[in-house]
């Protein structure tokens, strides 16, 4: 059993609230390296501290939003015409990920969608409640309550020994318990403080189920300004850009 880094490479929400980069994370073991989200910022964020994206053998996705899922473009670009990838890349997350992605790169780059890489691209579809085998990992996706024109998943990844879960973007549902069971780290949507606001998270929703929550560890990301100016007011870890923790 070997030791799982976790680094927030962008802790952010979509607008850039307090100055981060969106959603990605990066997690490193002795042998691998692959990220939890993509937003459209994540690879000038890999590039600014110095995570190689030749080295990244896959991608997880929870839903098809551009702040989680927007930088794959960008990402595949990097890696034909700057990185030089050759290895293959995997790219899992909710059926439509493969249509969507190629819908994206012809709005931002005309005619990229039609090139052949260098490197064989795999998609991976996850199924609710459905274990999934990547390579050396595995991953379970627990449907979220969030729309996205796509199924949007909350992901329960089991790698090394340890448990990592994501919620993604979700308005609270009990299927979060159940999703970050006995977690070594459940990583929390907070995106306000106390206002309800439909599709998201509230500091004072979790704060309300913590008392049924499991896990070992909780860390709050994807905030607003809402939550990060009351910050002194929070009392659970709360993720910023460039973080980086061991399991």
């Amino acid at each position: 059993m070997g030791q799982v880094e976790v680094r927030f490479v962008g802790s952010g929400d979509a607008f850039g609230s307090g100055g981060r980069f969106q959603t990605c994370i990066a997690l490193r073991t002795s042998n691998d390296l692959f990220l939890v989200d993509c937003g459209a910022s994540s690879l000038i964020a890999m590039r600014q501290q110095q995570i190689e994206p030749r080295d990244v053998s896959k991608i997880l996705i929870t839903h098809l939003h551009g702040d989680h899922f927007g930088g794959i473009p960008f990402f595949l670009l990097d890696a034909q015409l700057v990185s030089k990838r050759t290895a293959p890349l995997t790219l899992v997350g909710p059926p439509g990920l493969e249509e969507r992605l190629m819908q994206a790169m012809e709005i931002l780059f005309a005619g990229s969608s039609r090139v052949k890489p260098n490197f064989e691209i795999r998609f991976v579809e996850l199924k609710p409640r459905t274990p999934t085998a990547v390579d050396e990992i595995e991953v379970t996706a627990f449907p979220a309550a969030h729309f996205s024109g796509a199924p949007s998943y909350s992901l329960r990844v089991e790698v090394e020994q340890k448990v990592f879960v994501y919620s993604g973007d979700t308005q609270w549902t009990d299927t979060l318990i159940e999703a970050s069971d006995q977690a070594d780290l459940f990583v929390c949507e907070s995106y306000v403080y106390d206002q309800e606001v439909a599709l998201h998270n509230t500091y004072s929703t979790i704060m309300q189920h913590r008392p049924h929550l499991t896990c070992k560890q909780i860390i709050l990301t994807h905030m607003s300004e809402d939550v990060l100016s009351r910050a002194d007011q929070v009392e659970l870890p709360m993720a910023e850009d460039g973080l980086l923790l061991t399991l």
